[in-house]
């Protein structure tokens, strides 16, 4: 009989999984991450790490099945907390879900799961796997969940090969109200819960409270960028203008440079670190025809850049860049050598549409350009792509 390893975080997916797992004649271990300590900054009612314990305890007693809580919060602050507090502080913006499974799930908690004799570790992830023979060896794919609304594959983007390998999404298949069901018919407590918010683990923070923990409020200014100010001119004539490939691709690529004489002070803030491109609340500026967003931030003079408007050209983009040391393929098989270029659809954030882009593998790196621009990129995200529902690999935006 298989052993497998269920993350069980008190939740609905999770129990399901589990139960599933069951049903299907594997032996099953329940065990529940500790991941943080400091409840100073979650949002109490949100997501509270003891009661989540105490409903995975509840759900592995329903289902007859050993229960152990693991302490993992040294290894999240070192390599998560902390990374956030550093892409926070250079301006960039994180997305630490992805970490957390690269780092803590498939990592830290797959390697306990090892020494407890397990031949696999489950999650509730709304994603699905399967593998076939190629050249000898087995690859595995990992592809969307059925669930539309909650394929949750983009935050599993950074998983490689050998981590795939170990991994089951006993809910892949399902959408979420056959989740509920399942879990009300068989009894599960979770059955009704309501899904956590926020960050992976933690639950629900105020994020500047999380923030200024460590990064301590430095007041600066909030300059407004017009949508004809000269610098969006500039950037569309260094496109048009590019003599050659690599020219366009870094051209199209390059974020906008702006500066605080090619606007106007419109307010104060209390540190730019606080803010990512396309954020709109926490600015506290009236008085404008529409409302004002980030479109960008600059840590080292410690200034923010706003435009008028969801439209504004500063939010716009239609290229990125993934330097080679970020680019990461979940099929190493399919990699693109120096000269390459193929068509993929891509994301840059969890739930946004998918949308057709061209990767082009250069020296330096890969060229993501997409058919239509795209709004809010920022340095820090992670871009996804896909053939069909299948993801291919992703990368941390330069």
């Amino acid at each position: 009989m298989k052993r497998v390893v269920v993350g069980l975080s008190g939740g609905v997916d999770s129990s399901v999984a589990a139960y599933l797992l069951k049903e299907q004649g594997y032996e099953v271990i329940g065990l529940f991450m500790k991941n943080w300590h400091d409840d100073s900054v979650t949002i109490s009612d949100e997501c509270p790490w003891l009661e989540d314990s105490n409903d995975a305890l509840i759900v592995a007693e329903k289902l007859g099945i050993p229960f152990q809580t693991i302490d993992l919060s040294e290894q999240y602050k070192e390599r998560i907390v902390d990374y956030m507090f550093n892409e926070y502080e250079k301006g960039r913006t994180p997305n630490p879900d992805v970490l957390c499974n690269r780092e803590i799930k498939f990592d830290i908690f797959l390697k306990a799961a090892m020494d407890l004799g397990a031949d696999y570790v489950a999650t509730g992830h709304y994603c699905r796997k399967d593998e076939f023979e190629k050249d000898g060896e087995m690859v595995y794919r990992l592809l969307a969940g059925k669930d539309n609304n909650k394929d949750q594959s983009y935050f599993l983007c950074q998983l490689n090969q050998e981590q795939l390998s170990k991994a089951l999404f006993p809910i892949g298949h399902l959408e979420k109200p056959e989740v509920r069901k399942i879990a009300a018919e068989a009894d599960l407590i979770t059955a009704e819960k309501k899904d956590s918010q926020g960050l992976c683990f933690i639950g629900k923070v105020r994020l500047p409270d999380f923030l200024q923990q460590k990064l301590k409020p430095k007041d600066g200014k909030i300059v407004e960028i017009t949508e004809d100010a000269p610098v969006f001119k500039a950037h569309q004539e260094k496109i048009q203008q590019a003599a050659s490939e690599e020219e366009w691709l870094k051209a199209i690529s390059a974020p906008y440079q702006f500066h605080p004489t090619m606007g106007k002070e419109v307010g104060d803030h209390r540190g730019a670190h606080y803010f990512t491109i396309g954020q709109r609340k926490g600015l506290s500026v009236g008085g404008t025809k529409e409302p004002l967003f980030v479109v960008d931030t600059n840590t080292d003079s410690n200034v923010i850049f706003t435009g008028q408007g969801k439209n504004h050209p500063g939010l716009k983009r239609y290229g990125l860049f993934v330097s080679n040391q970020e680019s990461h393929w979940v099929r190493e098989d399919l990699r693109l050598k120096v000269g390459e270029m193929k068509k993929y659809l891509a994301r840059i954030r969890y739930r946004e549409e998918l949308s057709a882009a061209t990767l082009y593998q250069k020296e330096d790196g890969l060229y993501i350009v997409f058919d239509q621009e795209r709004v809010g990129v920022a340095a820090g995200q992670f871009v996804a792509w896909y053939d069909g529902e299948e993801l291919i690999g992703s990368g941390t935006i330069g």
